[in-house]
């Protein structure tokens, strides 16, 4: 596994902050997958020998907690909230459109690494369903038509 040693140096630094090394496994993770994008089978590994654990440990975390990325994500990540208020307001009809719009599936990325799609559990916003997060960007009120224009400015932003 390649991480930067920045990265490194700050987990070698983040885990003196605790009493117990396994206490140190929700920061790790995050520092990795800001790192790398994901957390990769190798990267589970390497934390539970770094804390002295067993891999299922650090797994069972990794897999609980949804912000973790298990696969790599396109450079754009789009999130269409699945839950009721925005599956009823048409959260279905946008996240088909935008899977249409970039010819991709649900936790696919499109082939040259630019967005990802995935249907996640609520976003908070129920009062302006549906909603759509790109990256850390929350757009309300989203109909296939605005998903289409959010395409479009993807797109538009990736040929630069």
């Amino acid at each position: 596994m390649n991480l930067k040693p920045e990265t490194l140096q700050r987990i070698d630094e983040v885990i003196t902050h605790y009493p117990v090394k396994r206490s140190a496994t929700l920061p790790l993770l995050h520092l990795i997958q800001e790192d790398i994008g994901y957390i990769p089978d190798e990267a589970i590994e390497w934390v539970a020998a770094k804390l002295e654990l067993q891999p299922i440990n650090v797994y069972e975390v990794v897999t609980f907690y949804p912000m973790f990325k298990r696969k790599p994500v396109g450079r754009r990540h789009i999130k269409v909230c699945r839950t009721l208020s925005c599956a009823l307001k048409g959260g279905y009809k946008v996240c088909d459109t935008f899977k249409k719009e970039f010819g991709v599936g649900l936790d696919e990325v499109t082939p040259d690494g630019e967005v990802s799609i995935e249907f996640v559990e609520c976003l908070a916003s129920c009062g302006t369903a549906p909603v759509v997060m790109i990256d850390e960007k929350l757009h309300e009120n989203v109909d296939p038509a605005k998903a289409c224009a959010l395409s479009a400015e993807i797109k538009a932003a990736a040929k630069k």
